[in-house]
Order: structure tokens, then sequence, then C-alpha cells
């Protein structure tokens, strides 16, 4: 058997470099988080050929002291953590002290860098083969440049496993994406074959973050985006989640950090979809740009090399906060919301608000008085320019809206518990003199199936089944939550072989469970006894209903199967009790459907994630007939 020997420093940093440095993207993700945790507030970034040939970042951040040169390329030296007591709070984005060696041994470095009590600066070269540092004077304002030349030059066998340049330039590029959304206060500026890809400015004001969202992400996301900012138990959880119908087909358009470090967490990713889960259509992912604040002693970096992952220490208290502030923010949008961003794509951020006002129905011959010209009345100019002036709202009798519901939904107000068939309804009508709603006024019933409606951005398109379905769908959910899942007890007890592990949990959590409707006893070491089930899902598969709800106990420390799979059987009662294709309706059933789409949570989609309506504005409207050219 062979001896034991200790690796020798130029081995010991291949290997590290192996799990640090995957590709050039790696290597400007290292520096990169280097020059920010200097304090740097620009941050130039330059490569060529998508970075095999040259990886050079520059910064205006504290600098290196020319004594420490040496130092910062060897393993295991770093400024940002001395005690065990700092690693367990760590608040840099950098601090294992390993990246500057493990780079330097798979290229050839050049660390040039000038403190402000330095008269001169200082030069550092290592290459690869021997690891030996050459120090020499050299021109620098304050700050840091740092050069990677020939990357994985010694190490053939990992050049080959490089891709097209434009693929890892395209890596390079996210990773610059990433890192400028982590830090607003700091400057980049991405250059790729001496051609400038991207430069950003510092983003103070929200208006320049905003901006620089846009240009990161796409106008688009940020004109479907609803702000967040909520604070609750130490913790903070702010930035922007896209409306359910901005959804996209692949998840490459979600980010989040933890105290400004970009993470993939399971825990995360869960709590969010699970905030998105009766919204999205079929296989959809959200789209979105959060940022949580802990206290740095309460979550663990050091998990991974890559610092990709942390670890929370108390993660159900964590996931429970994202879920109910997204499932929160998701709930409060309303039609309202959702005009804004639509009518934002269409004119411009700045002209919200400031759109020709529309008549409202009575213009079209469904008021009380014909739609005439009145003296007096201020001007209004049309899309064309042209002044014209619009009749008065005339305000409309209750007598007109009470026949509502009767046979459409029997109601849409308040459901009495139990019984979904018989509800009643509070019609809200439209005064003199108050803002036009934000879904408009019916005018048309369009096939049977779609509702038109006119608003003062333009045309407002409705699918009146899905919408009714959705209002439905809402109200048996509240109907619910107000006299809880009911237990229906087995008439023969289901036993079920699980593992030790899975017994242990389920006795341990045996109030939780029992609050969900589920009464689950151990009778062995690795035998459960299921003796009571929730009302609702009697016909539901019991025993994968239960192993279900073990494996998300075990993975997250809870579960909401139970409630995913009722709200599922609320679904398809409200899809088969809402009002059907080709019913026809009258002008003031279809306006009071859309009042309750506006006071309803989440009514921009069906349960099923398909969108209920949609915009076209007087813009788009305009261009189809070639108006104003």
């Amino acid at each position: 058997m062979p001896h034991i020997q200790l690796l020798s420093p130029r081995l010991a940093n291949q290997i590290a470099a192996g799990e640090v440095v995957e590709r050039p993207a790696s290597v400007v993700k290292e520096l990169v988080e280097n020059a920010l945790d200097a304090g740097a507030s620009r941050v130039d970034i330059e490569v060529e050929q998508g970075g095999a040939k040259l990886i050079r970042v520059r910064d205006d951040g504290s600098g290196i002291d020319e004594a420490d040169l040496p130092l910062a390329l060897s393993r295991h030296a770093t400024s940002k953590i001395l005690t065990l007591e700092d690693l367990e709070a760590v608040g840099t984005l950098g601090f294992r002290g390993e990246a500057l060696a493990s780079i330097s041994s798979v290229s050839r470095l050049a660390l040039t860098s000038r403190t402000e009590n330095q008269e001169a600066a200082a030069r550092v070269e290592v290459e690869g083969r021997d690891m030996d540092a050459r120090i020499a004077p050299a021109a620098h304002p304050v700050g840091t440049t740092v050069e990677v030349r020939d990357l994985f030059f010694n190490t053939p066998a990992r050049r080959k496993f490089m891709r097209t340049e434009k693929t890892e330039f395209n890596h390079v590029e996210e990773c610059i994406r990433r890192q400028a959304l982590s830090r607003f206060d700091a400057g980049f500026t991405l250059r790729h074959n001496q051609r400038v890809v991207q430069s950003l400015r510092p983003a103070e004001s929200a208006v320049d973050k905003e901006r620089r969202i846009g240009s990161l992400c796409g106008q688009q996301f940020i004109d479907n985006a609803v702000v967040i900012d909520a604070e609750a138990t130490g913790l903070r959880l702010w930035g922007w989640v896209a409306l359910p119908t901005f959804s996209r087909s692949q998840s490459d358009l979600q980010y989040f950090f933890v105290n400004g470090r970009v993470i993939r967490d399971k825990l995360v990713a869960h709590a969010v979809r699970q905030a998105y889960r009766d919204v999205l259509y079929n296989n959809r992912h959200p789209a979105f740009v959060l940022y949580l604040e802990v206290d740095p002693a309460t979550v663990d970096v050091n998990v991974h090399p890559t610092k990709h992952e942390v670890r929370f220490r108390d993660g159900r208290l964590v996931h429970d906060f994202i879920f109910r502030t997204l499932h929160r923010a998701l709930a409060d949008v309303r039609p309202d919301d959702q005009l804004k961003g639509a009518v934002a794509q269409s004119f411009g951020r700045e002209q919200i608000g400031a759109q020709p006002v529309s008549a409202g129905p009575e213009a079209f011959g469904y008021g009380t008085q014909p739609a005439s010209m009145t003296p007096g009345q201020p001007p209004v100019h049309d899309s064309f320019g042209r002044a014209t002036t619009m009749p008065p709202q005339q305000e409309w009798k209750a007598s007109d809206q009470m026949g509502f519901y009767q046979s459409l939904n029997e109601g849409g107000g308040v459901v009495a518990r139990g019984d979904y068939s018989h509800q009643s309804i509070t019609v809200t009508q439209p005064h003199d003199g108050a803002d036009e709603p934000p879904l408009g006024y019916a005018i048309a019933q369009l096939h049977g199936i779609y509702i038109l409606a006119q608003s003062r951005a333009g045309m407002v398109v409705v699918d009146m089944h899905a919408a009714h379905e959705r209002i439905t769908y809402e109200r048996m959910k509240r109907a619910l939550a107000e006299q809880d899942l009911k237990s229906q007890p087995l008439l023969v007890p289901l036993s079920l072989a699980v593992s030790q592990k899975e017994a242990a949990l389920a006795e341990t959590h045996g109030d939780e469970l029992q609050h969900l409707g589920l009464q689950i006893e151990r009778i062995g070491p690795e035998t459960l006894a299921v003796r009571h089930i929730p009302a609702l899902l009697r016909g539901a598969d019991t025993e994968q209903l239960v192993r279900d709800v073990l494996a998300d106990l075990i993975e997250h420390g809870q579960s909401d199967r139970i409630e995913a799979v009722t709200h599922e059987l609320l679904g398809t009662m409200a899809c088969h009790g809402s009002v059907r294709a080709n019913r026809q309706l009258t002008i003031p059933e279809m306006n009071s459907l859309l009042r309750d789409m506006e006071a309803t949570e989440r009514s921009g989609q069906c349960n099923h994630g398909r969108p209920t309506w949609t915009l076209v504005t007087l813009s788009e409207l305009d261009k189809l007939f070639l108006r104003g050219r």
C-alpha cells in the first residue's frame, strides 16, 4: 500500500479549481464578487473569445496592499473572516480564500492594485506551471485590475470541455446580469471582443432600479410586474414578481437573492411554486426578481464551493414568509393593476393614466338618455387629436341589475355554509362623478362566449365562463376556510407500511395532520393506520395522498398536499357550476359580472391558469385601421 503524502500546492489548487473554476463565467463571478466586496462603485469586465483568451476585471474599490499581493494568491488566505464567529455570520460574497489561488493554477494571472495610502501601484504575476509570484511596480489608480489569460492552458482535458465562444459568452453575460441585479449601487460595463455589450450606471432611485430591471430582464417583465416589500419576524422580502399572465415556458427569468447573494434553493422554489399554484397554466413558470434580507447568523452560506446554495436555520419560517407574502401580493392584484401594465406596453409608462376618457354604456343606447352632445361639457381629444365632447355618465338604477345571477349563478356575494346553490349578491352601481371602473362598461356579447366592454384604455374582452369560474372558485374557498375541513371516519382503517422515519414523522405531526382532516395512528414501528380522511376527498386515493403528505413533511417540514387536492376538487365544482357558453346575458348582467371580477382575488386567471380577460388598447386599434398616419 502506498504511503500517505501531502499534495503539492499546485496539485491542491488544481483540485480546488475543479470545484470553483468550471468555465470562464465562474472566473468572472469570483472576480466580480471580490470587486464588490472591496466596495467598488464601478466594475468593468472585458472578455475575448468568450473568456478563453482573456478575462479582465477592473474596479475602483479599496485595493490590496503591496505586501499582501503574494498572500492574496495563496490558498485559504482572505481578509473577510478571521474566526469561527465570522464564518457563522458571513456578510460578504466571498470568504473561502480559494478563488484567486484556484484561478491562477489553471491560467496566466496578473493582478495590479493600489490602495489609497500607496503612492504607486504594484503588479503580481503568476502562471499555473510553477505558481511563483513575481512582483513589480506598475501604474494604476486606486482599485484593482485582474487579468486572466489562456484559461486551462495547462489542463487540456478541462479545456476540451469548454463550449463554443458564443455559448461561453452567454454564460458570462448571465453572470453579469445576476451581479448587476444584486447590486444596484454599482455600475457595470461588459465588453466582448472590443465591443460594448452592457453598460449600466448605478441605480439609486426606484425609477432607476426599474430601468435597470427592464434593461436586464426585458421591459415587458417590469411592465407586468407587481412590486413586493414586506417585513416580518426579522425577515424582509422585496422586489418584483410578474403577473401570472406573464408566465414563461422555462424558468429562465427567476432570480432570488439572499443578502445580495444569488442562490438556487429548493425551499424557496417550493414556496414560490405554491404561491402561484392555481394561477399558472399547465407547466408554465413564474418570473420574478426577489431579495430576501435576513440576519447573516441565521443562514449558512458555507454549503458548497460555488456558494449557490444556502441553508436556513429556520427553513419553515422562511418558507411560510415567502409563500404568504407572494400569495397575498398576487391575491391583491386587481384588473386595475393589470390594465396599467397593458397600457404601459402600448403607450409607454409615462402616459399611464393620461388616456382619453371613454363614454359609459349610455353612449351606446343603454342609458336613460340619448347619447347627445351636452352644452358646457369639457372637450376630450380622441385618438386622432380632434376635440370632441363626451356625454355625461348616467346613474344606473339598481332595479336594472337585481335580476342578475338568478339564473346565472343564483347570487355572488355571501355564500351559505355548505350550500353553493343558493347565494345572494350585492351589486355596486356607478354614481355620478365616480371614476370609471377598471374593466369599463359592457357593450355587447360575442357568440355567447365573450363580453365586450369599453374602458378608457380601449376595448376589454372577457371570457365569461373563465371569469365566472374564478369568482365561484374563490367564494367556495372562502366558505371552506370559514368552516374548516371536515373529516370522515373510514369504515375499515387503512393500514400502511412505511419507513420508521415516516412513522415517527406522522406521530410527531399528529395534531397538524388532524387539523387537515387526517387522523393517522402509529400501530407499529413501521406501520400506520389511517382512521379519518377529509370528507371532501373521500373518493381520492387515500394511500397515495398520505404518502405524498409524508413526503412533503420530510422535504419541506410541512405539507399543503391536502389543500392542493381540495382546491383542485373545488375548481372542478366551480367549473361545472359556472355559466356556460352560448348563455345570453343582458347588459346589466354583464356589468355585474365585470364588477365581481374587479372585487375578486386572482380574477385575471381561471382555476386552470387561463386568462379571463384581455385588453385591446386604442393605440392597437388605431394601428389596425392605419389611423393617425
